[in-house]
């Protein structure tokens, strides 16, 4: 391979590695959506005994997606290839109390009176999402 052909090629080569980075962003659909969890929280007195269990069915934000990530051949990697992983995650977490309905006490008995049928629990959630570099904690 001459010095000119191997400059075209190695010029198409970059254009095509463009291209593909190009449309990979393109196709990232890292989102933030809604879902539902059962909860069960459960509340001990000072001596370690329970005294009362809740649950419940409760709306929070979840992050899915696709984020664009690739592997390339690489001199300088020890494996011969560069891995580019990006994986959606929380950009930023939101935290907000939910109740919880369905209190029980220790035998399982429905508790009915005001202060003890419901529970308040704080939860953090994520508000936004993105795509991140996989394994980066450092954010």
């Amino acid at each position: 391979m001459s010095f000119k052909s191997f400059k075209v090629f190695t010029v198409y080569t970059i254009q095509l590695l463009i291209l593909f980075t190009l449309e990979c962003a393109a196709d990232e659909a890292c989102e933030t959506i809604p879902t539902e969890i059962h909860v069960t929280k459960e509340e001990y007195d000072d001596m370690g005994r329970l005294l009362r269990s809740c649950s419940g069915e409760v709306s929070v934000n979840k992050c899915e997606g696709m984020c664009s990530s690739q592997v390339r051949p690489s001199i300088s990697a020890p494996t011969g290839f560069s891995k580019e992983c990006f994986c959606c995650r929380e950009n930023f977490l939101r935290e907000r109390l939910v109740t919880l309905n369905h209190c029980y006490d220790p035998d399982g008995i429905r508790l009915e009176d005001e202060d003890s049928a419901i529970m308040e629990v704080r939860l953090r959630e994520p508000d936004d999402c993105k795509c991140y570099k996989c394994g980066d904690f450092s954010r």
